[in-house]
């Protein structure tokens, strides 16, 4: 077991497990961390608690100090010099006819290296531009290609539903989105209507996934047929969040609608006529 406390660097980042040491550490607290890429500054959102070894990648960052205001100052001048970044870089992309978009900048905490994020259909040869990036603010310097979903991640947005962007809000990472998923929901296979602002399918597809396949294991198929409290129906339409069937009554000329529970008793309802 290792004692861990759960650090983000972002709004709906990822959350990275460190070693708080001898620090008494407590969550929404903010904290200078030791990380691959250097010394950051991130804010605690798990409070320290155990892990089991399987859990952690070891061996675990330190936890350096409880963040001060000297802290937050440099990390606002950082967040200054990164918007100053992206107006040269954009200047640069455009000086080299580089296809490419530049979607942000960031500084590490200590100024050891600067981030800058973009897009691209392709590959993109940016060895000119990296070499005039580090003659201007003499530092290290990464070009980080992203996917459409991390830019809509970092620009942020207003989805269809007219609330903010759940990447851009509270989702740390990416799950698999399939059309499947729509399907089994019974939307509509409109692509414009199942995709969210970075065009790929609406991460949203996912939430109620789980009870959708759950339901469908408890519910027969459309087209089977079952033995009803009226006599033997087949499967004509579900009802997969409330668990209701609509049979076709054979011989009978109407549609009656059961939960699982009415296909054990009687008390069905008729709800349709089929003449």
């Amino acid at each position: 077991m290792y004692d861990v406390v759960g650090v983000r660097f972002k709004k709906a980042g990822k959350i990275y497990y460190f070693d708080p040491g001898d620090l008494f550490v407590q969550k929404d607290e903010f904290v200078i961390v030791e990380t691959v890429r250097g010394v950051e500054y991130g804010k605690v959102v798990i409070a320290p608690k155990k892990v089991e070894e399987q859990d952690v990648v070891l061996p675990l960052k330190k936890v350096l100090r409880i963040a001060d205001q000297k802290d937050r100052l440099i990390v606002e001048e950082n967040r200054q010099a990164a918007k100053e970044a992206y107006e040269v870089c954009c200047e640069k992309v455009s000086t080299h006819q580089l296809d490419m978009k530049l979607v942000d900048v960031e500084y590490t905490f200590d100024r050891n290296k600067v981030i800058f994020y973009f897009t691209a259909d392709g590959r993109v040869d940016f060895r000119e531009l990296v070499k005039d990036l580090a003659a201007i603010f003499r530092t290290r310097i990464e070009l980080r290609q992203i996917g459409v979903r991390d830019e809509a991640k970092m620009l942020g947005g207003i989805g269809p539903c007219g609330r903010m962007l759940c990447c851009s809000s509270f989702l740390g990472d990416f799950e698999p989105v399939s059309i499947k998923m729509a399907k089994d929901q019974n939307l509509s296979l409109n692509p414009t209507k199942i995709s969210g602002l970075c065009g790929r399918l609406m991460c949203c597809l996912k939430y109620e996934n789980d009870e959708y396949e759950e339901a469908k294991e408890m519910l027969p198929d459309l087209g089977e047929w079952v033995e009803t409290p009226q006599g033997k129906g087949k499967v004509v339409g579900l009802n997969i969040l409330e668990r209701i069937l609509q049979v076709e009554i054979a011989d009978q000329e109407r549609v009656l609608e059961y939960t699982l529970e009415d296909l054990t008793k009687e008390g069905a309802v008729s709800v349709q006529s089929t003449d």
